[in-house]
């Protein structure tokens, strides 16, 4: 049975394992046979770098940034769930109830810009798992991130599901005096009751929504991501979230379509079936449309937007949605010039 407010209901077998456990029907249920909570640890990680790096044509930036694996926010299509397997654990329950916590992250970080070798360029930070989750209210790891950041003037960009990016809009503000700050907010969806299945722990579309407006009222480039786009399920919602957040007063827009890698599939598959019976066939079809009759297609500069008629359709209806929401300006690069290495004479100066 699936535990209350988790988006995967079970943990597939991690792929690089050669043996799993397998639990009894009854083993999360309690007298009367309902599910039980299924409570959160936290793991140290004692990482020994901060910075990770890409050479992916399809991700605008090099260099990334994620205080926390794993994530609780438990989005049943989350395209991350796999990184947790290379770390012994399962993509399912284990990815947003197992979150490895990187608590010198903020140390880390200024080491990498301090040393002459680092070269001043955009980080994204939640690349991976949201550095806005639950935890991060307590912890406060990527508020510290944020603040050596701001200190050397490094460029950052952020996506999150989360209005807690809101409490950093001090840094972010520092920051986007340089042009060097930009926000991402996700919305897969308007529909608040589909949002509490769909991300159980993530912030409601009207608080995200919420988030859009404060943020650029404090003069914070914000950027809707409109991912990812499921079809058959939420892409007829595309014109309302772009209308929404353009007047919310996001500056850009941009989307990816729905990705199913490794054990992504059977476990948004299981969502479907629990949540979704009747749409399920309908939506794994509509899937398969864009990905040559399979699930998931990983080929570089497709598996972001998918191909095909379908694909085209989906590309057309966001570009005149986007253009009807008011959506113009073109996107910028963040400033790289503004960087600097603080001194203590400089603290006394500058």
């Amino acid at each position: 049975m699936r535990p209350p407010a988790r988006g995967a209901g079970f943990n597939p077998d991690n792929r690089f394992a050669a043996q799993h456990i397998e639990l009894e029907p009854d083993a999360r249920v309690d007298d009367e046979g309902k599910p039980l909570p299924l409570r959160t640890t936290f793991l140290r990680d004692d990482s020994q770098s901060i910075i990770s790096w890409n050479d992916s044509p399809d991700i605008p930036f090099r260099a990334g940034l994620n205080p926390y694996r794993g994530c609780e926010h438990g989005c049943a299509y989350c395209y991350a769930r796999p990184t947790h397997e290379y770390l012994g654990y399962s993509a399912g329950l284990d990815f947003e109830s197992r979150i490895m916590v990187k608590l010198r992250a903020a140390e880390l970080l200024r080491a990498e810009f301090s040393k002459k070798s680092w070269t001043p360029q955009t980080i994204m930070m939640s690349g991976v798992t949201d550095c806005y989750q639950p935890v991060e209210r307590r912890l406060e790891l990527t508020r510290a991130c944020l603040a050596v950041l701001a200190e050397f003037r490094n460029p950052i960009g952020i996506v999150t599901k989360n209005h807690l990016v809101t409490r950093d809009t001090d840094h972010l503000r520092e920051l986007a005096k340089y042009n060097a700050a930009g926000v991402g907010i996700s919305i897969t969806t308007l529909d608040g009751d589909l949002a509490k299945i769909l991300e159980p722990r993530a912030s409601t579309p009207t608080r995200r929504l919420a988030a859009i407006e404060e943020l650029s009222a404090a003069g914070i480039p914000v950027r809707l991501m409109l991912a990812p786009i499921i079809p058959g399920l939420n892409d007829h919602e595309m014109p309302a979230i772009l209308t929404a957040a353009r007047k919310a007063g996001a500056r850009f827009a941009s989307y990816t379509i729905l990705r199913l890698p490794h054990a992504v599939a059977p476990i948004f598959t299981a969502w479907l079936e629990a949540h979704r019976p009747g749409e399920k066939e309908k939506i794994l079809g509509r899937i398969r449309e864009l990905r040559h009759g399979a699930l998931n297609v990983s080929t570089f500069k497709e598996r972001m937007r998918g191909s095909g008629p379908a694909a085209d359709q989906i590309r057309q209806l966001f570009a005149v949605a986007k253009r009807r929401a008011g959506f113009t300006e073109i996107d910028q690069p963040l400033n790289t010039a503004a960087f600097r290495v603080p001194t203590q004479q400089m603290s006394l100066f500058d």
